[in-house]
């Protein structure tokens, strides 16, 4: 009896031995990381420092938020900037993207380059800026425009996504933020302008 008790004693003790082995290789599966929010500007100066390795003189002309599964603009933040530079130097245009999410629908996270393209001085669509006068950020631009009729759009719908677009005015001489509320500019519920030197509002476009 007492041979047979101390059998099934062994056995047990064998069996959960085996099982530790297993429990520690699924407590070590690596976590998943957490989606990373940064306002305009912050991934702005990200991207510029990748984009002076492709060329030095390199000035961007656009910057703008993307939708993804797991943000929608709000409080001025994105998981997904893009921004265009153009280099004389080189006569060419290059984008380049930071992703700080694993999104099925985003690019991989981290910095990466796009495809150049010829660029012409002339084209008023790349315009290219000064990144001093970049001094507002996104969410402060979002805070003037919740001020001018955007406060009301998401206190209607919530859910509402937010896009952050900046470029240089040529016809003003100013750097602005495009606050759209909205999936897109096309059919945007509403659209801010806001100075992104000096925070001022600008005007609500049509």
């Amino acid at each position: 009896m007492n041979k047979r008790v101390m059998a099934v004693a062994a056995l047990l003790l064998m069996a959960g031995c085996s099982s530790e082995p297993a429990k520690l290789a699924q407590s070590e599966k690596p976590q998943p990381k957490a989606t990373e929010f940064e306002t305009g500007r912050v991934a702005f100066q990200r991207l510029y420092v990748a984009a002076h390795g492709w060329a030095r003189d390199a000035q961007g002309f656009r910057l703008e938020s993307q939708l993804t599964a797991d943000s929608k603009g709000k409080d001025g933040k994105a998981d997904v900037w893009r921004a265009s530079f153009a280099s004389a130097a080189q006569r060419s245009v290059k984008p380049y993207i930071w992703s700080g999410t694993d999104a099925p629908d985003a690019p991989s996270r981290g910095v990466s380059p796009g495809t150049e393209d010829t660029y012409s001085p002339t084209n008023s669509s790349t315009q290219v800026f000064d990144i001093a006068f970049l001094k507002v950020d996104s969410d402060q631009a979002l805070a003037t425009a919740q001020k001018h009729g955007g406060d009301k759009v998401l206190e209607k719908d919530p859910d509402t996504p937010v896009i952050y677009l900046l470029d240089w005015s040529r016809p003003t001489s100013e750097l602005t933020w495009h606050v759209i509320y909205g999936s897109s500019r096309d059919d945007a519920k509403l659209r801010v302008a806001v100075n992104a030197t000096t925070g001022d509002f600008i005007r609500v476009e049509k």
